[in-house]
């Protein structure tokens, strides 16, 4: 009974797990979804972040990471009960995290495809960085 009971759980979990792409443009952003920018903060500094971005550092410089610090950032700074988006510097990091939160912890991301190079491409509001 309680593997039924474990499996329906996870079933309907994954039902309501998101992971998707999208392309980080101005009409992105103006939709309002968080955004949550990954990188580390020399990088924020170095270019700057998307105008009302969230910055949360998930992999270091040296490629090393805290999922709980990180999580618990993220619980504190984002509704995750609401979609949210991730960015980094090409979306290599922000594919591996939001595939594994969407899947892990059902959130529903979206996968900000190519970056922030993409977003300077696509002329996306940046700001400078401004550590608190």
């Amino acid at each position: 009974m309680k593997k039924i009971i474990f499996t329906l759980f996870m079933l309907v979990g994954s039902l309501f797990a998101a992971y998707s792409q999208a392309l980080p443009t101005p009409e992105f952003v103006a939709k309002k979804i968080p955004i949550v920018d990954i990188r580390t903060p020399a990088e924020w500094q170095q270019t700057g972040i998307i105008k009302g971005a969230i910055p949360i550092m998930f992999f270091d410089e040296q490629g090393g990471f805290n999922v709980n610090r990180f999580l618990k950032e993220l619980n504190a700074k984002v509704d995750t009960s609401k979609p949210f988006a991730l960015i980094c510097h090409t979306g290599n990091r922000t594919k591996i995290v939001a595939q594994f939160l969407a899947q892990k912890l059902h959130y529903d991301v979206i996968d900000l495809v190519g970056g922030m190079d993409e977003a300077a491409r696509r002329g996306v509001n940046i700001v400078p960085y401004k550590a608190k």
